[in-house]
């Protein structure tokens, strides 16, 4: 099992970022596809009309969101574990996120995927 790893600073403050990560009104905003997500610890989430589904392991709020999270596509109970670190940089938020566990053979889809899916529609929502 491979781990995916990529940096990405926005120009917004980390609580703006973690809104937009667990609120189910701003995650479809950002991302244009219906979301249902419960923002406690153990809530279950479902993002791009059902294609992602998972659990929050662990949420630190504006700093850190842990995630049991699995594509539909993926075998049954095959869950990877996501983590998303929101570090303050003056009025700018550096997001360190890994991904490990995920099928091997899913990894360059998901390396990108998160990009197209995730940092640039986030960009574009906050303002830049």
């Amino acid at each position: 099992m491979s781990q995916i790893h990529q940096e990405v600073t926005f120009s917004a403050p980390p609580g703006q970022i973690y809104r937009a990560l667990i609120d189910s009104k701003d995650f479809a905003k950002v991302t244009g596809k219906p979301a249902d997500i419960e923002p406690e610890e153990g809530g279950k989430f479902t993002c791009f009309g059902g294609y992602i589904t998972g659990r929050h392991v662990e949420l630190l709020p504006n700093k850190r969101i842990v995630q049991a999270w699995r594509s539909s596509s993926w075998p049954v109970g095959q869950y990877s574990i996501v983590s998303f670190e929101l570090q303050a940089d003056g009025l700018k938020t550096k997001l360190v996120f890994d991904q490990g566990g995920a099928p091997e053979n899913e990894i360059a889809h998901l390396e990108e995927g998160w990009g197209k899916q995730y940092w640039e529609p986030l960009k574009k929502y906050l303002g830049g």
